[in-house]
């Protein structure tokens, strides 16, 4: 199995693939240092599976799947992450993610994970499923629209424009996005909500 690595820690990431080197069946035939190297190596070097940072300069892992899926690359992904929010795994699931681990996963489990996910199956850190699939976003598309252009600093009135609505309209999906997050006010929605990844 041919892997591309990209990690933006440069220590981790040669402790990583002098690790997974010494498996039988992986070669690491490439690392990258940023998103954009990533996607450029990706289409070079035709890995069979790209192992991805979440958080990279220039591009992140997710942005990298995304490109890769509407290119139609056949190179699987498996996102490495220190970050159990939820948004961003939904985000990586309708980008064709096909592994969520965590970044301090045992290399033995990294390496049958990777085996899993070439062999066409999915792989998700179990430290990071119950988080996952027992929370969903609870909110809607408008709801989540309404919220993130709140946390850019707009008022009402400008959400209303932005969006073709009415000022009472935005203040409705607003109070609704409040309710289902158990929140104070707009501050605490969007730290909620930030948090959790369900702004992505």
């Amino acid at each position: 199995m041919r892997i591309l690595l990209a990690e933006d820690q440069a220590m981790l990431r040669s402790a990583m693939s002098a690790l997974l080197d010494m498996e039988d069946d992986i070669e690491v035939i490439g690392e990258a240092e940023n998103g954009e190297q990533a996607l450029a190596m990706t289409r070079d070097l035709q890995p069979d599976l790209c192992l991805l940072d979440i958080e990279m300069p220039h591009m992140s892992g997710l942005e990298v799947a995304e490109q890769l899926k509407n290119q139609g690359s056949p190179c699987k992904i498996v996102i490495l992450t220190t970050f159990s929010r939820v948004g961003y795994f939904q985000r990586a699931m309708r980008a064709g993610v096909r592994g969520f681990l965590l970044k301090d996963s045992p290399i033995g489990e990294l390496a049958d994970a990777l085996r899993t996910v070439q062999g066409g199956g999915r792989a998700v850190s179990p430290a990071l499923a119950l988080t996952f699939w027992e929370a969903e976003n609870p909110l809607t598309e408008r709801e989540r629209e309404v919220l993130k252009l709140a946390a850019e600093g707009l008022p009402a009135g400008e959400i209303a424009q932005r969006l073709h609505l009415t000022a009472g309209t935005v203040r409705n999906y607003l109070s609704e996005a409040f309710q289902k997050l158990e929140a104070k006010n707009r501050i605490d929605a969007i730290a909620i909500a930030g948090k959790n990844g369900w702004l992505d």
